[in-house]
């Protein structure tokens, strides 16, 4: 069994296990890293984009390579690369959780019960519940579906494919740091400058590659292309733009506008101004729409990695 096929088995083993598993409730990973990056913040932090970078390649740099040694270890054995390959994806992609705790938002919503719906949000994006309305949950839990789509399941997929398990963790402490300090908040303001750059640097490709499967795969391609062209850029994130708009246009709704973070009011531009308002039976299509998107997007980068490598191959040989 070769290295792309130990990769592949691997990687859908681990999609697999998430879909069947989702994330554990205690001893995550993830949280054990986060935990980690916190105590180096707590050592390093000073009000300076240097110090700054000094975590980021700190706590970065020391995944990428602990996954680096725990992969060449695991080499020799083909059972054990392809069950770290497993674990290791099942650990960075999180489309169960994202799922569960959007439909969990839906329920209440659908119920009638908005303040059971404010309570829930919070587990699954920082918007200010309290100034929302049923509509305005709904909205901001279809945003979160489609940006976490890329973040939290197919732009690791992209990075395992280019890099293996070390593409993997990397991607995923990278997008952690972000969420811990990338935001502007007047502590993180300038320390979190490099995090937040590198995620949108890591995240580049897996937002195009969700914004395009979104567009093959959901209801109405030509209104995902539409809103994807006319309106990604105006978004004041490259990597949520494209994919927020393309997902706006594929259900036919209107995203954005004014949110509120932390006490903080942002304006942001219409997506798919053409489109109806967000419902709550439109929070149950974004799942959908994501699950179809994530499970392409495995197809997609396993069938990448593999030509790559074999233009690689060709290359070396002529």
């Amino acid at each position: 069994m070769g290295a792309d096929r130990v990769f592949a088995y691997g990687a859908a083993a681990g999609l697999l296990g998430d879909l069947l598993l989702g994330d554990p409730r205690r001893g995550h990973p993830v949280a054990a890293f986060g935990r980690a990056a916190g105590a180096v913040e707590r050592v390093l932090w000073r009000d300076h984009r240097g110090w700054g970078a000094l975590h980021t390649a700190v706590c970065a740099g020391g995944a990428v390579a602990s996954a680096a040694l725990a992969a060449s270890a695991a080499r020799p054995s083909r059972a054990a690369s392809l069950a770290l390959t497993a674990a290791a994806t099942w650990a960075v992609v999180g489309g169960t959780s994202l799922a569960r705790e959007a439909r969990a938002v839906g329920r209440a919503l659908e119920a009638g019960d908005v303040e059971a719906a404010r309570a829930r949000l919070p587990h699954l994006c920082g918007r200010d519940p309290q100034a929302l309305d049923a509509d305005g949950i709904a909205r901001a839990v279809v945003e979160s579906v489609a940006e976490n789509t890329s973040d939290a399941v197919v732009g690791a997929l992209v990075w395992g494919a280019v890099a293996g398990v070390p593409g993997l963790v990397g991607f995923r402490a990278v997008n952690t740091l972000d969420a811990m300090v990338g935001h502007l908040s007047p502590r993180h303001r300038h320390f979190g400058w490099a995090s937040a750059r590198l995620d949108d640097v890591a995240g580049w490709p897996g937002a195009r590659l969700t914004a395009l499967l979104a567009a093959a795969s959901g209801p109405d391609p030509r209104g995902a292309v539409r809103a994807w062209g006319a309106d990604a850029a105006r978004h004041p994130s490259p990597n949520a733009g494209p994919v927020e708009a393309a997902f706006a246009g594929a259900l036919g709704v209107r995203l954005g506008g004014t949110l509120s973070y932390g006490g903080r009011v942002e304006h942001r531009p219409v997506l798919n101004a053409a489109g109806r308002g967000v419902r709550t039976g439109d929070i149950e299509r974004a799942v959908r729409l994501s699950r179809r998107v994530s499970t392409l997007a495995l197809g997609v980068t396993l069938a990448g990695r593999l030509v790559a490598r074999r233009l690689l191959s060709k290359g070396r040989t002529s």
